[in-house]
C-alpha cells in the first residue's frame, strides 16, 4: 500500500466521487425550490402516509430480525446438526436473490390463493399480500442476513471460559445469558439492526409486488419518488428523498451513539 497521505487522498477522492457528489446534487436540486413548495411537497397527506409505512415497517422488520436473527446466529455458532451448512447458506439467499424475484416469490406464496396465504387467510383471517403486513414481511426477508452475519463472528470469538466460570459460580442459564453473553453481542445486534433498517428504508424491488401500492394504505416512499420522477417532477422527488435521507441519518446517528454507550458499558 502507498503512504498515508496518498492513501488518505485517494480515500477522500473516492468517497467524494461516489458519495458526496451525488448527495450534494440531491440537495442542490432541492434548494431550487421555495420553502413553501418544499414544505408542500414533503408534507402532503399521501406522502406522510408513505413515510409512516416506510419507516414504521422498516423499524418493525429490523426489530424482528434483531430478535430472530440473533437466535439464528446463536444456533449456527453453538450447535451442530444435519444440514447446518445448507441453513448457513440459506441465510445469504436474500443477498444473492434479485429483489424483484423475491417480491414475486413472496407475493405468490402469501397471496389469497398462494401456498401459505390461503391457509393464513382462510384459517386465521389474516391477509398478508397487498397490505402493510406484506411490506413488513418483505423488509424482514431482505434484512435478515445483516443481523446474522454481524452477530455470528462475535459469538464465534466470544470467550466460552466466562460462561463456564459463571456456571461454576452457580449462575443459572438465564443469568449467564443476561450478564455475560448479551452484553457481548449487544453492540453487534445494534449494528445488525442499523444495517437492516437502513437497507429496508430504501428497498423497492421486493416490496412493490407484495405491497399492492394502494395510496394511503400500502404505498412506500421509494415508490412515490419513482412516481414523481415518471411525472418529470424532479424537484418534488429530490425533496422527498432529502427528507428520507435526513430521517435515516438521524436514526442511524442515534443507533451509533447507543452502540458507543454499550461498548463503553462493556469496557470494550
Amino acid at each position: 500500500m502507498p503512504g498515508f497521505k496518498l492513501s488518505l487522498g485517494f480515500t477522500i477522492f473516492y468517497l467524494t466521487l461516489i458519495v458526496l457528489i451525488p448527495l450534494s446534487a440531491l440537495f442542490l436540486k432541492t434548494f431550487t425550490m421555495t420553502w413553501e413548495a418544499f414544505w408542500s411537497a414533503v408534507t402532503s397527506e399521501r406522502v406522510m402516509a408513505s413515510y409512516r409505512l416506510t419507516f414504521g415497517a422498516s423499524l418493525i422488520g429490523a426489530t424482528i430480525n434483531a430478535v430472530f436473527g440473533g437466535i439464528v446466529a446463536w444456533v449456527l455458532v453453538r450447535y451442530r446438526f444435519p444440514g447446518k451448512r445448507i441453513v448457513d447458506a440459506l441465510v445469504d439467499l436474500p443477498f444473492a436473490l434479485p429483489t424483484a424475484v423475491a417480491g414475486i416469490t413472496l407475493t405468490a406464496l402469501y397471496s389469497s390463493n398462494g401456498w401459505i396465504g390461503q391457509f393464513v387467510e382462510g384459517t386465521l383471517g389474516i391477509k398478508v399480500a397487498f397490505t402493510p403486513l406484506g411490506v413488513v414481511l418483505a423488509l424482514t426477508f431482505i434484512g435478515l442476513p445483516f443481523v446474522v452475519r454481524t452477530v455470528q463472528p462475535v459469538l464465534e470469538d466470544a470467550e466460552r471460559e466466562l460462561e463456564e466460570a459463571a456456571a461454576s459460580l452457580g449462575a443459572s442459564s438465564w443469568t449467564t445469558f443476561r450478564r455475560v453473553i448479551f452484553p457481548t453481542v449487544f453492540p453487534s445486534l445494534l449494528t445488525g439492526f442499523a444495517l437492516a433498517f437502513a437497507r429496508a428504508t430504501g428497498e423497492y424491488g421486493s416490496v412493490i409486488f407484495i405491497a399492492g401500492n394502494m395510496p394511503m394504505v400500502s404505498e412506500i416512499t421509494p415508490l412515490f419518488i419513482i412516481t414523481k420522477l415518471e411525472q418529470y417532477d424532479y424537484t418534488g422527488a429530490t425533496a422527498i428523498a432529502v427528507v428520507m435521507l435526513l430521517v435515516s441519518f438521524v436514526m442511524l446517528l442515534g443507533i451509533n451513539l447507543l452502540q458507543a454507550w454499550a461498548r463503553g458499558k462493556s469496557g470494550k
